[in-house]
This record gives C-alpha cells, sequence and structure tokens, in this order.
C-alpha cells in the first residue's frame, strides 16, 4: 500500500520506491498488488511490470477495507504508514502486516511545511493520523528507508523496539558515467513551493558559466507559468520540464552536480539516482550523510559557497564516486529486492 505508484501523473519518490520494490519482488515469482489512490486517467484495476495495481478514489479511502479482503494477501507492506495501513489492518487480521517508513514527519517538520498543503491535509493530520499511528505500534515489523530516521520513527510512533533497515532500489547503470565536458548541475524534482527552486535558479545567475538544468514543473500551472515566465530568458538555465527514463538517466549522467533546495527532505529518490550516475550532492539536508561524504552539506543555506567548493579542483568528481560505490553496495535493486524477499520470507516463518 502507498500513497501513490508512478505513472498515470504521480511522480513522486516514494511512488517511484514502490513500484521498483513491487516490480522487483514481482519478478521473482510473486503474486503482488498495489493500491493506491487514483492517479490522473488510471483504470481501477492494470497489470503493470507484473504487479496488479488497484486504484480508488481519494475521497473512497474508507470503504477499501473490502478491497484488501478481496487480494487476501499474506502481507500487507505500507511503503509510509497512511491511512490505508489502518484499513488493511482492521480489515484482514490473520495476516502479517509490516512498515516501511519513508518521510516520517514530527509536528515541527510540519510547521515548516505546512502552508505548502491542502486544508485536507491538515484535517488528516489531526482526525486521522492518530488512528494511523496506532496502526504501526500494532504491525508485526516496522522498517526505515534510511538509517539516520530510526530513532526519529521510534519516538514517533512510540515502538518498542528500533525500526530495522530496508533501503529503497536504485537502478546502477553499467559502465562508468560519461560526463559532460563543460560543468552541468541539475535540479530534479517538483517546481512546487517545498522544493524552492526559485533558489536553484538563482545560482545559475551567480555561476553564468555553468550549466544548470532544473527537471521538473510545478502541480499548479499558474506557478509553473510565472516560474518559466520569470527564469525562463537566463541564458545557462535550462527548463525541459518533467524528464523520465532516458532522458532523466542523460542528464544525470552528464550532471555534475545534484542541487536539492527543499525546505524538508528525508532521503529523497533523487539523491539514489543522482548518486548512481557519479553526482555529487549540493543539499541543506545531510541523510545518511549523503551531502557530508558525497558532496557538500549546505546547513546554512551556502549553496553559492559550497557548489563553487565542489566545482574548484574538480572535488565533485571524487566525491560523485564515491557515492556511486555506496549507493551500489546498499541501494542497488537487485539487493535491495533480495533484501524485502529476505524479510517477507522471515515473518511468514514467525
Amino acid at each position: 500500500m502507498a500513497t501513490e505508484y508512478f505513472g498515470w501523473g504521480r511522480y513522486g519518490g516514494i511512488g517511484k520506491a514502490t513500484r521498483e520494490i513491487a516490480s522487483g519482488v514481482a519478478g521473482r515469482g510473486f503474486e503482488v498488488h498495489a493500491v493506491v489512490p487514483r492517479g490522473r486517467g488510471q483504470r481501477r484495476v492494470e497489470v503493470v511490470d507484473g504487479v496488479t495495481v488497484h486504484c480508488h478514489p481519494i475521497h473512497a479511502y474508507p470503504f477499501t477495507g473490502r478491497l484488501y479482503r478481496e487480494i487476501e494477501a499474506d502481507i500487507y507492506h505500507s511503503e509510509e504508514p497512511s491511512w490505508g495501513s489502518r484499513l488493511a489492518m482492521d480489515s484482514v487480521g490473520g495476516a502479517t502486516h509490516m512498515v516501511t517508513a519513508q518521510n516520517p514527519r514530527t509536528a515541527d517538520d510540519w510547521s515548516r511545511v505546512r502552508r505548502y498543503y491542502p486544508l485536507r491535509r491538515r484535517l488528516y493530520n489531526r482526525f486521522i493520523q492518530p488512528g494511523v499511528y496506532a496502526a504501526v505500534r500494532r504491525s508485526d515489523a516496522v522498517f526505515c528507508q534510511a538509517r539516520f530516521i530510526a530513532c526519529k520513527t521510534s519516538e514517533l510512533y512510540g515502538l518498542k523496539s528500533a525500526p530495522g533497515f530496508l533501503p529503497n532500489p536504485v537502478e546502477i547503470p553499467q559502465g562508468e558515467p560519461r560526463k559532460s565536458a563543460a560543468a552541468t548541475v541539475c535540479f530534479l524534482g517538483r517546481l512546487d513551493g517545498e522544493k524552492r527552486p526559485e533558489t536553484f535558479f538563482s545560482l545559475a545567475e551567480v555561476f553564468p558559466d555553468v550549466r544548470f538544468i532544473a527537471a521538473g514543473r510545478a502541480h499548479d500551472p499558474a506557478r509553473d507559468r510565472r516560474l518559466r515566465e520569470r527564469y525562463g530568458g537566463v541564458p545557462n538555465l535550462e527548463l525541459p520540464g518533467f524528464l523520465t527514463g532516458d532522458d532523466k538517466a542523460g542528464m544525470l549522467e552528464e550532471s555534475w552536480v545534484l542541487v536539492n533546495t527543499s525546505v524538508h527532505e528525508c532521503l529523497p529518490v533523487s539523491f539514489l539516482e543522482a548518486a548512481a550516475h557519479g553526482c555529487a550532492m549540493l543539499s541543506p539536508h545531510d541523510p545518511d550523510g549523503f551531502a557530508s561524504r558525497f558532496g557538500y552539506h549546505a546547513a546554512a543555506g551556502d549553496y553559492a559557497y559550497g557548489l563553487g567548493w565542489l566545482l574548484e579542483g574538480d572535488r565533485w568528481r571524487e566525491r560523485g564516486m564515491r557515492g556511486r560505490r555506496y549507493v551500489s553496495a546498499v541501494h542497488e535493486k537487485k539487493r535491495v529486492v533480495d533484501r524485502h524477499v529476505e524479510v517477507y520470507e522471515g515473518l511468514l516463518r514467525r
């Protein structure tokens, strides 16, 4: 279960991780279903990469218990706790229920990002979320996709034991990355206020000899249009819109540095994808040491200094390759799918 599945107009990191894990497990011969809120143009049931994907209108969340019973799974795995986690647990009592915390947020975290979310999210946090927290405590197993959130997850949900580590997967390209001969940095994500893309655009004006690529678009078409009108004339800034597949891979392969400017992050899938292509990280966030070990940790918002430091003497190259080695050892898709299957089989034996 997840709040989105990559595709049908939904292209967030959790949806991407959910699709990669589900398709990987299905590829091992298991019957895998996914249940998510409906995306744009999504049919009620579709089979994608060997996974049977069920969707429902978001207003029908309270009535999805029947769907979980019809699926009759041995394991119900929540990629980030949600209302679906609670409903599945209440509806299918004899099965195994497990949770992977993808992006746990405390009250302090929400205070920083609340203004970017609609009223329905605030109502959810107040009235639904307490029941979701209780469902996490009742789960048969709880994991985290990043090591640095283990204590936070335990405290947030009131767990009696520390959660395990169950990383998100990423495909590692074959061969060494072929980097652009010219300095190139990229931004990968939504152009929404929470992601603060204006900070990235401003960097392009500070470094006129560096190529900047911002791949993504805003959810609000009016905001997207305003950003393109304001920054579209910056000569070294490219705004290609949302990129997937080979187009995204090509951008990451060329790029020297991935710049992250978000208000809040856990360990985003974009970090894994960029590291897999040998990009150094420039970010105010340091999940599992990704910025401090594999780039520059702009804890004080010193993006311009950090980018200059990475470009000087090609520091970005060694740090980027260090990140590539790390994700190859920890997050490579086959390894991660192996670990998921191992966890599932262990839970069923228990």
